[in-house]
């Protein structure tokens, strides 16, 4: 997928992408992002193939994170997962996910409050989340 390069798609009435284009920064699609996705339509077998790579990834880290006590993974059909930790407990797993070296989104105000959020990678970085919270959130051996 593409979804790292903030790249997307619009269909809309003319009058709401004349008022979407006035407020949009000049020159906000940076190069490498272009060209890396010219190259990845003209690959639409390949574009594909990754999609499916994540889609698959994504559904077998649900499946794991879902086993881990303490943790609920929401569903999903992005290319990410939002856990709810343990009220009150987000900062200190945000914090031992940091020290394991995986770094991912965490929210410690407002509605995500004790959510923290996992993009899908490959087969071995599952792993190593899953791991990391399966020991932070008490269940070690849901890995």
């Amino acid at each position: 997928g593409l979804a790292g390069l903030r790249i997307g798609v619009g269909a809309m009435d003319p009058s709401l992408a004349a008022t979407m284009m006035a407020m949009k920064p000049p020159y906000n699609v940076n190069l490498a992002a272009e060209v890396a996705l010219t190259t990845s339509l003209e690959d639409t077998p390949g574009l594909l193939e990754r999609v499916q790579q994540i889609v698959t990834e994504r559904d077998r880290m649900m499946v794991e994170l879902d086993k881990i006590p303490n943790l609920t993974p929401w569903p999903s059909r992005a290319n990410f997962i939002l856990c709810q930790v343990p009220e009150g407990q987000g900062k200190e797993i945000f914090d031992g996910l940091c020290s394991r070296g995986i770094f991912l989104r965490y929210w410690s105000s407002g509605r995500l409050k004790d959510y923290i959020r996992t993009s899908i990678g490959l087969p071995h970085e599952t792993d190593a989340v899953v791991q990391a919270f399966a020991e932070l959130c008490g269940g070690s051996d849901a890995a």
